[in-house]
């Protein structure tokens, strides 16, 4: 069986560049490059004595987190949960259990759990955070406990998600892929709470799965282990459109599919998929990328590697690449305040540059009208691509991804990409 899902527009995202870059960081735990106001810092974390809650007598040691420096005086705070973008653009329905719960996720292609918010949750979590649907494992006659597995995300603000682990049905746009371990969150930090989602659905492998004492296989590597997806097409594909593109002819629709390649979005971009070979062995979708343009001047980026995701809205670069790009469009600055690059927000479509990044030996040209991310201080706009600080591979997240039909093959471990043609750019500052 193969499968077609809808993205929809995420209604409660709030667009913010600085937000943007900040949960970036928390993700990958990179320490930035440039200045601004939010730096990795080490803390010191007390551990107890056993059965006390006196942080006496236990074992100190050193955490690195992210810290936020005040303008005013330089003192150094932590990250507030209304710091960082907690949030996806994307989000798409997929039913659980049965009956059928339908919870609304992310999928990213950056991670490997599936979890979801549960009546396992405190009722001031509950309380707190409505509008969530909410797994209830008991109303399920499919549930399983899975006993003694446990799972925790943490980044590098603190913030965390934690529970068990069960396994059931889970119904991704009619392909049903039975006996899923499904993570069943009992304690959500503020920051997590804060998200529209009702959770997330990892689509790297299952290397980077979070689950203890042993990792589970994630939804596509069941679908594959279980004959849900042909033997032909053991791979899913990722269209990310815009608000921008109604007027194009695809209306910007947004859709994942499993088990197929959409052939009418290839026909539209008149151009073939191109494919590179990734290395998994992080967990992550990451290929060659060694050279990138700027209004058709090569770049060259002896060894370096980028990695697809779709749960990372910006795109991270080195920052010798990032200089490039910002010097070519006049009037752009590097802004401590906003901790990124900006440039006029009335700059016109003809005084952007041509920017591409390489997929293998293919270059791929960023759509113009995703340059400008979000309103940044008066007058400006948020850059779409961003330092990657000290990050070793560029993160290729949305502002990229929009601009190609990607393709995550994982039964022939290639990542493959078609060039999207665009009839207009929409260059309108995006909606507060």
């Amino acid at each position: 069986m193969t499968t077609r899902i809808k993205l929809k527009a995420n209604p409660r995202y709030q667009k913010s560049g600085t937000k943007s870059y900040l949960h970036a960081m928390r993700k990958y735990r990179f320490s930035p490059t440039k200045s601004g106001p939010y730096i990795f810092g080490n803390t010191m974390v007390q551990s107890g004595r056993p059965f006390t809650t006196k942080p006496i007598g236990g074992r100190a040691r050193l955490q690195q987190v992210l810290q936020k420096k005040s303008a005013d005086n330089d003192q150094v705070g932590q990250v507030g949960a209304d710091d960082v973008q907690n949030d996806s653009m994307y989000l798409a329905d997929i039913e659980i259990g049965t009956p059928a719960q339908k919870v609304s996720l992310d999928f990213d292609t950056g991670s490997a759990d599936l979890w979801v918010w549960s009546t396992k949750l405190s009722p001031d979590t509950l309380s707190q955070n409505k509008g969530h649907a909410v797994f209830d494992p008991k109303k399920s006659t499919t549930y399983k406990e899975k006993e003694e597995s446990v799972w925790k995300i943490s980044y590098g603000d603190g913030s965390s998600a934690s529970g068990l682990v069960g396994n059931d049905n889970v119904n991704i746009g009619g392909l049903v892929v039975k006996d899923q371990a499904i993570e069943i969150a009992d304690s959500l930090s503020a920051q997590f709470a804060q998200g529209a989602g009702d959770g997330l659905l990892g689509l790297a492998f299952g290397n980077i799965n979070t689950v203890k004492p042993k990792a589970v296989s994630t939804p596509v590597e069941n679908m594959i282990s279980q004959s849900d997806i042909p033997k032909s097409a053991q791979l899913f594909t990722a269209k990310l459109g815009s608000w921008r593109d109604t007027d194009e002819p695809d209306k910007g629709e947004s859709f994942y599919t499993f088990g197929y390649v959409d052939q009418d979005t290839i026909k539209a971009a008149e151009a073939d998929i191109h494919y590179t070979a990734i290395d998994k062995s992080q967990g992550f979708w990451m290929f060659d990328s060694a050279s990138a343009t700027v209004n058709g001047k090569s770049i060259t980026r002896p060894g370096n590697k980028a990695i697809a995701d779709t749960g990372t809205t910006l795109a991270l670069v080195e920052d010798g690449v990032c200089q490039e790009i910002y010097d070519a469009i006049e009037g752009a600055i590097y802004d401590d305040d906003s901790q990124g690059w900006i440039y006029p927000s009335d700059t016109t479509a003809d005084k952007l540059p041509v920017i591409s990044f390489a997929v293998g030996d293919k270059q791929f040209v960023v759509q113009k009208e995703d340059l400008g991310f979000a309103p940044a201080k008066s007058g400006y706009v948020y850059g779409g691509i961003q330092s990657r600080g000290s990050m070793t591979m560029d993160i290729l997240g949305d502002t990229f991804l929009k601009a190609i039909y990607a393709v995550f093959d994982v039964g022939n471990l290639r990542f493959g990409a078609v060039q999207r043609k665009e009839l207009h750019q929409n260059l309108s500052t995006p909606p507060e």
